[in-house]
This record gives C-alpha cells, sequence and structure tokens, in this order.
C-alpha cells in the first residue's frame, strides 16, 4: 500500500500539501510534504494501516487537485470535484457533509452545522470534527465561525482561516 504526497504553492493560499491514496485525497494541509511528513504517517498508520508507505512524489491526479486549488485560489471555482477519502466517525462525516453546504463566501456557526448534522446540541462536538477534516479548504471547515461571529479554531492557525475567508469574500464581491 502507498500514498502519495506532494506539495504546490498558490497566491493567496501558500504552500499546500495533499496526499493522495488509491487515487483519491485523503489528506490536505497547509505547508511542505516535509513540514507535515509526521502528521501524515501518524494519519495513515490510524486510518490506512500500519503497512502504508508515504511516497513524497507526484502522482497523476495531483495535477487534477492542483489545478483546482489554482482556480479556487484564482476566483474561477467555488467548489471541488476531485474524489475524495474521507475517513471519520460517522458523526464525522455528517458534519463534513454539511460543511460542504456552506456556500462559497459566506459563514455558518457551530451552532447552524450542529443543527444540520441533527444533533442541535452538539455545536463542541461539531468544533472537534472540524479539527479532524484531513482535507480543509475542499472541505470548507474554515467557513465555520463562532455564534457571536468571532474566529475561533482552525488548525493551521486563525491566521489562515481570516486569509480564506477574505479571499472568498473579496471575490464573491467582485463576481
Amino acid at each position: 500500500m502507498e500514498a502519495w504526497a506532494a506539495s504546490q504553492v498558490f497566491d493567496g493560499i501558500g504552500e499546500v500539501t495533499v496526499v493522495l491514496y488509491e487515487g483519491r485525497v485523503c489528506m490536505l494541509h497547509f505547508g511542505s510534504v516535509e513540514e507535515n511528513e509526521d502528521r501524515i504517517k501518524l494519519w495513515l498508520k490510524k486510518h490506512i494501516g500500519a503497512s502504508c508507505e508515504l511516497r513524497a512524489d507526484w502522482h497523476p491526479v495531483h495535477n487534477e487537485v492542483f489545478r483546482e486549488l489554482e482556480e479556487y485560489a484564482a476566483d474561477e471555482r467555488t467548489t471541488f470535484t476531485v474524489p475524495l477519502d474521507m475517513r471519520g466517525t460517522p458523526f464525522q462525516k455528517k458534519v463534513w457533509q454539511a460543511l460542504q453546504s456552506i456556500p462559497y463566501g459566506t459563514t455558518k456557526s457551530y451552532a447552524e452545522i450542529a443543527a444540520e448534522a441533527d444533533s442541535p446540541k452538539a455545536f463542541r462536538a461539531v468544533g472537534m470534527a472540524n479539527n479532524k477534516n484531513p482535507v480543509s479548504i475542499i472541505v470548507p471547515c474554515h467557513r465555520v465561525i463562532g455564534k457571536d461571529g468571532k474566529m475561533v479554531g482552525f488548525g493551521s492557525g486563525i491566521h489562515v482561516k481570516e486569509a480564506l475567508l477574505a479571499l472568498e469574500k473579496a471575490q464573491a464581491v467582485s463576481r
């Protein structure tokens, strides 16, 4: 078993590492492959198996993923069509599905996502599911904010969340 990891730098987003397993995106992290290597290997061991080897190399599907990310950064794409391999609990998968319904350039609160996931009181659990989202940007957990409008929680840092939201809002206004 092999997973493939490659990174590319995008205007407005920075460097992004994409990990593929069986031709599907299973992880997306900010930073280089080297910066994310330990995190990737731990995730692969937990979700795929200890025998899965990480290959820091380009896979043909990376072309499609990086093209869609480039289009996103250039205001030419608001949703993604690349194949995903989402591994998580049933609740996490419900939350991630709800995240994909948040329109580009807009936000929802953790409480709103909890209600959409049929667990209206589970807003803290929504935060934990967001934290476990392995493919941020593609499954847009950056679009979830506190009920009071505050920027809270993002694995790559609040500054990255704010930058992604600013990019989307600026582009949404120009449409």
